[in-house]
């Protein structure tokens, strides 16, 4: 099939065709190539961990060829094998339609193209041509952007707008692809881009989710009903929190997501007591904010990593999306709100299907080759997952100084805080997806009443039940070429396939759950980290409460973000910090003038936490240039802190003392006064009467 290739030039797409067939995606009209030859037809595919799409050439009356769509699950993979011989596009020997040669290669993409391999040569008599998955999809992309018109559009304020981009100003751009997990990319070019980073929070784990909760078969089924829905029925806002007045003052929108799931914390309600649209619509606006926002940085990851990468423009993609209006206005509007107006959300006709496309561009291209896993092993990781650090040794930022710091306080949400001395600090960002989301799920999951208990059934579980594996995906050997080993998370809770919640134990729900929130967060604090240049990170809050597990995980996702680059450090009494800046702001306690700045150091640095991982030392440089260690550090705050406190106590009694004296000494003087004043009146009567007359 090596003569074969796809003649791009003069694409349209068609939004009304004529002949379409049944089975095609409604949602992705064709495209019509005016200069492909109606046959023999091409076939491509891209077998993802959810879905199975395909893309492929179809005549057209009046000559010419389409470019037609479908899609299927992937535990339906029959009904794929079905419907490739009923639209004729292999021979029943396994040769193309067209061809003479028996056995042809079928373009394939996506981790299924190897682990189904040998179904694909048994059910239809073809082997899969494999094409890299995230070659496939940027060369997807820059054809729709590149050949398109119209493929590329906004849309705010439930308005789609057209976008015209230029091929000659296209690069470089981010593109997010978000299929069962999420992969974000930087591409600079036709075949130049890198995988910037990802998130196992991604289609998979929403779908997953909305089946244990609403019980819909289909991800289209949990579209249409959170369309029905109202968020705000499970979602905790700003006016929940501080009430109106407070926002008000403050400047705060009374409507602002403050932690998705947040209500069911104090809601006395069982799952069945809520209706499956609200929980639809809840669980699409937590994911779709979320997603957007880790753009930025990258809801909040896409935002991040654009900010980090300074891009511009930011084309989303994948089959999560689906051209549905409610998660296209989400995303948009995380994006616009993170970026204060400055980024915008683009999205693609057929987005869902760039891996597909990108694997059907590839026929006929004399560079391209079937690549085995171990070739992959073997390759240069051209385009190996990076992200972008700072290469500056943690040590050089570590002197006696704690600041600048970044504060991450975990409670029903989470908030980020750039701390840069004392009384001196910037809310940077924060996030919906917190404590009170992770307890909201789980009392609705696991029915668990109190944060203790399900951590406690999260310890006795196993999230790799109901987690899908990058191993799930792509076999035992997982995806070498950008650095991910089988045993990777690639989407929460994306193992899901039966929507009766009995059917999963309890134990494995939580700790998929635990395992997901904790990299999470750990994950965007990196970025925001990184975005603002710092080294060292605090976390603290109500959602931490020492507990190891929750401390460990968060620790192991700072070492895997920051490569070992950035410090993570718990707080002691971390759930009360709040409680203990208020107590130390009592100016008759004498903290102020004295003890504040080493009483919040102590706070602060004296007692870290970071599970299994060794804490990064902090230093202190003294006057004879040496450096002591953080132990030495701490144990000179502790005594200064206790010559600090002895003074205070010295300084308490000689007040109490003086106190007494003054009072003693005024109660003598006064009696003095009196009587002297007494005998004077008495010495001068007719003075004294005269007073009295007139006081009469």
């Amino acid at each position: 099939m090596g003569g074969l290739r796809v003649d791009l030039s003069g694409a349209e797409i068609r939004v009304d065709p004529a002949g379409g067939a049944a089975a095609d995606d409604g949602g992705s009209p064709p495209v019509f190539l005016p200069r492909q030859p109606a046959a023999p037809p091409l076939l491509a595919l891209d077998i993802g961990g959810t879905l199975i799409k395909l893309v492929y050439t179809a005549s057209c009356g009046g000559g010419g060829a389409e470019l037609r769509f479908a899609k299927f699950e992937r535990r339906r993979m029959q009904e794929c094998f079905d419907f490739v011989r009923a639209q004729g596009l292999v021979h029943r020997n396994g040769s193309t339609m067209g061809s003479s040669k028996e056995n042809m290669a079928l373009k394939a993409s996506g981790g299924g193209a190897y682990k189904y391999t040998e179904d694909f040569r048994e059910k239809l008599g073809v082997c899969l041509d494999k094409v890299d998955e995230m070659d496939s999809v940027v060369s997807g992309a820059n054809f729709l952007l590149q050949s398109v018109p119209g493929a590329a559009f906004t849309h705010m304020n439930g308005k789609k707008s057209s976008v015209d981009i230029s091929p000659n100003n296209l690069f470089p751009y981010l593109l997010v692809n978000i299929g069962s997990g999420v992969s974000i990319l930087k591409v600079t070019g036709n075949r130049k881009f890198e995988r910037v980073t990802g998130t196992h929070i991604g289609g998979g784990t929403m779908f997953g989710l909305a089946k244990l909760l609403t019980g819909c078969k289909s991800y289209d089924e949990f579209l249409q009903l959170s369309q029905k829905g109202d968020n705000f029925v499970l979602d905790l806002i700003v006016k929940d929190i501080c009430g109106e007045l407070v926002c008000q003052k403050q400047g705060l929108s009374t409507s602002t997501l403050a932690s998705s799931f947040g209500k069911v914390i104090t809601s006395k309600k069982k799952l069945t007591d809520y209706r499956p649209e609200d929980l639809a619509s809840t669980l699409l606006s937590a994911f779709t904010y979320n997603i957007a926002q880790i753009m930025l940085e990258v809801d909040n990851i896409s935002f991040l990593v654009a900010s980090i990468l300074r891009l511009r423009r930011v084309f989303f993609g994948g089959s999560y999306i689906r051209g549905h209006k409610s998660t296209m206005q989400n995303i948009s509007y995380a994006i616009d709100f993170w970026s204060q107006s400055k980024m915008q959300a683009v999205f693609l006709q057929h987005e869902g299907y760039l891996g597909a496309l990108g694997a059907l561009m590839s026929y006929g291209d004399s560079g391209d080759k079937n690549m085995n896993l171990e070739e992959m092993k073997e390759e240069e990781n051209i385009h190996e997952s990076a992200t972008p650090i700072d290469e500056t040794s943690a040590d050089e930022h570590n002197d006696g100084n704690i600041f600048p710091y970044l504060l991450v306080n975990i409670g029903s949400g989470v908030s980020m805080i750039e701390v840069t001395g004392n009384g001196k600090f910037e809310r940077i960002i924060g996030s919906h997806l917190g404590g009170g989301t992770i307890l909201g799920l789980a009392r609705l999951l696991t029915g668990c009443s109190s944060y203790d208990e399900f951590l406690e059934l999260s310890q006795r579980g196993n999230n790799l039940a109901v987690d899908l594996t990058v191993g799930d995906i792509y076999g035992e050997h997982g995806y070498p070429k950008i650095g991910l080993p089988a045993s990777t998370t690639a989407a929460s809770f994306g193992k899901v396939s039966s929507s009766r919640l009995s059917e999963y134990k309890v134990e494995d729900l939580a700790a998929a759950l635990l395992n997901s929130f904790t990299y999470n967060i750990g994950q965007i604090a990196y970025f925001v980290a990184n975005l603002s240049g710092l080294k060292r990170i605090f976390f603290r809050g109500a959602y931490i409460c020492g507990h190891e597990k929750t401390m460990d995980k968060i620790s192991h996702s700072l070492k895997y973000w920051s490569k070992g680059q950035v410090q993570t450090t718990f707080l002691c009494h971390e759930g009360f910090l709040g409680t203990l800046g208020a107590f130390w702001s009592y100016e008759n306690m004498g903290i102020d003038g004295l003890a504040a700045h080493d009483v919040i150091r102590e706070v602060l640095l004296g007692a870290p936490y970071t599970g299994q991982l060794p804490s990064l030392p902090l230093t202190h440089q003294q006057d004879n240039g040496e450096d002591t260690t953080f132990e030495g550090e701490v144990e000179r705050l502790r005594h200064d802190n206790a010559v600090l406190k002895a003074e205070l106590e010295r300084l308490q009694r000689e007040n109490t003392e003086l106190k007494a004296k003054l009072v003693s000494e005024g109660k003598s003087s006064m009696a003095l006064l009196w009587r002297s004043e007494r005998q004077r009146l008495f010495n001068q009567p007719t003075t004294w009467f005269k007073s009295y007359e007139r006081l009469g």
